[in-house]
Formats: C-alpha cells, sequence, structure tokens
C-alpha cells in the first residue's frame, strides 16, 4: 500500500516511514524539511498549504497519515503566532481532506492532541477545528477515519528541544507518551483501516504506561508525601533524587479503555523504563533509534 505521510520529515514521520518499509508499504513522505533518513520511501518537499503540491504528492496513494501541524511547543517557545497556527493546523487540515476526498482517497489518520481538551487556547482549537474537518468528511465522503488525541510526543533525541536526556525526563515525569507509542497506535490504525470500513470515527487517547494504579491517583498525597512513589520506585529513589524528579509529582493520565479495545494498544514505556535508563546512561540517555 502506497501512503502518504504529511510531516514526513518530523519526528515521528521519520520513524513511521521506517515502520512502513518494513511491513512492506511504500512511504510517500511531505514536507518543508529535509529529513534524516532522506532513503525511505519517496521524499516530496513541499507544504500542504500548497495545493498543487499537495495534489502531486497525494497522486495513487491508497490512505493519508495526516501528522503536519504546529505543536505547543512551537507556541510556547514563542516560534509561531496565532496566524501561523490557523494556516498549518486548520487550513491545511482542510487540503489534506479535501485533496483526499478529490482523489476518491478513503482511508484517514488525523493525529490530533490531548490540547483538544484546551478548546480555546490558540493550538488546542486548532486541534478542536482539525477533529472536526476529519468528521465532516467521514460523513460528507463516506470516509474512514481514526481521529488519535496523543500527549506531547517531542522525543529526547530531538537536541532543538530537549537540551539533555534529564530535561526531557523531567518533561516525563508529569504524565506523558513516549513516542515509540504513538508510533504503535498510528501502525494499529494504518492495519485497522485496512482490515476494511470503519462505520463509527474513533477518537482515541494515547497516553503511556503507569505502574500507578487509578486508586493510587485517586488517594494520591493522601498519607505520608511520596509514599506511593515509594510503592513502585524505591528501588531507583536515589536516581530520582539525583536528577530532580520529585517524588510528589502527580502524573496527568487519560483514559486509553478505549484505545485498548479499538487497536489493541498496550502501552511499552513507563516511569520504570525512564528511572532505568537514567541509571544505565545518565544525562546523555539512551543511544537514538536507528532511522
Amino acid at each position: 500500500m502506497k501512503i502518504l505521510i504529511t510531516g514526513g520529515s518530523g519526528d515521528l514521520g521519520v520513524l513511521l516511514a521506517r515502520e512502513l518499509e518494513g511491513i512492506g508499504d511504500i512511504p510517500v513522505r511531505l514536507d518543508i524539511r529535509q529529513p534524516i533518513n532522506p532513503q525511505r520511501g519517496e521524499l516530496i518537499i513541499g507544504s500542504i498549504l500548497d495545493r498543487a503540491c499537495l495534489a502531486e504528492a497525494m497522486r495513487s496513494c491508497d490512505l493519508v497519515v495526516h501528522i503536519a501541524a504546529w505543536h505547543g511547543y512551537h507556541l510556547v517557545a514563542g516560534l509561531k503566532d496565532v496566524d501561523d497556527f490557523w494556516d498549518l493546523n486548520v487550513t491545511g487540515t482542510f487540503n489534506v481532506f479535501e485533496e483526499a476526498a478529490r482523489q476518491d482517497i478513503k482511508k484517514v489518520v488525523y493525529i490530533s492532541s490531548t490540547s483538544a481538551e484546551e478548546r480555546f487556547g490558540i493550538y488546542g482549537h486548532t486541534k478542536v477545528l482539525g477533529e472536526e474537518i476529519a468528521r465532516t468528511y467521514h460523513q460528507r465522503h463516506n470516509m474512514d477515519v481514526i481521529v488519535l488525541r496523543p500527549g506531547a510526543f517531542i522525543p529526547y533525541w530531538n537536541k532543538n528541544v530537549y537540551a539533555s536526556f534529564v530535561e526531557w525526563a523531567h518533561w516525563y515525569w508529569k504524565g506523558a507518551v513516549h513516542i515509540s507509542d504513538v508510533l504503535q497506535t498510528v501502525v494499529k490504525s494504518i492495519q485497522k483501516l485496512k482490515a476494511g470500513p470503519i462505520p463509527n470515527i474513533p477518537t482515541l487517547y494515547v497516553d503511556g504506561k503507569y505502574e500507578y494504579t487509578n486508586a493510587d491517583l485517586l488517594n494520591w498525597e493522601k498519607n505520608t508525601p511520596g509514599s506511593i512513589f515509594k510503592k513502585y520506585y524505591q528501588d531507583y529513589a536515589d536516581v530520582a533524587e539525583k536528577y530532580g524528579l520529585g517524588p510528589t509529582v502527580k502524573p496527568t493520565v487519560f483514559d486509553i479503555g478505549p484505545t485498548k479495545e479499538f487497536l489493541a494498544y498496550e502501552p511499552t514505556y513507563s516511569f520504570m523504563n525512564l528511572l532505568q535508563e537514567l541509571a544505565e546512561f545518565g544525562p546523555g540517555g539512551p543511544p537514538e533509534p536507528n532511522f
């Protein structure tokens, strides 16, 4: 199957291109930047805002994975403003779905965000509108669409965002999802779309693996501060202390029950993995994956 990846040079696009080639699909990668692994699939340098370029990239494709977007990081860092977010995340998403309809492509994976819950924020609002576009084209053109809502998943090896593995760990410690688990849900979504029609459009949260139980989270810090942390990570208490990972920090956790049921998703990366990698590799973090 020939699969268009918008944002094909980004962190997720790079890993997805490798994964798709591994299972025999042909990734067509559309992005404004050169990727670190240009040998993977077919590469087209261009923007989803360029409708002619988008149409050419989508030609003869069977499925679209729409990743291209500005993210919360671009807003917080002051790199993009409200106009930029509207142009790429809203107009760009419309362009992708409209071109798919024109070319009679019926299968789309749309990467939204947990920030859609912040519907009046600059970033969150664009994802709410993106999801609405997805639902509209599902209804109007009988498209099979899966909407994924991952938390922030910029990986530790992206040095434009995180100076070190420790800096990334501090972000992850608040509750997050590893990019490898986001990749898992995208691949499983593609497999689901390949298998046949999807009557309804699912909106699925993508979160990480947690040793903490629901009861732990409900009763957080009702006893001795740090007691729940010690219940699971006592052997790594010195590692957490060394790198400033507070034992009383309560992570934000999203309900992935429907995602597990619909995609057979099982997250693999947890706080335990993080602490073990800190203990083994230190501030430099584990080796980067093979792209």
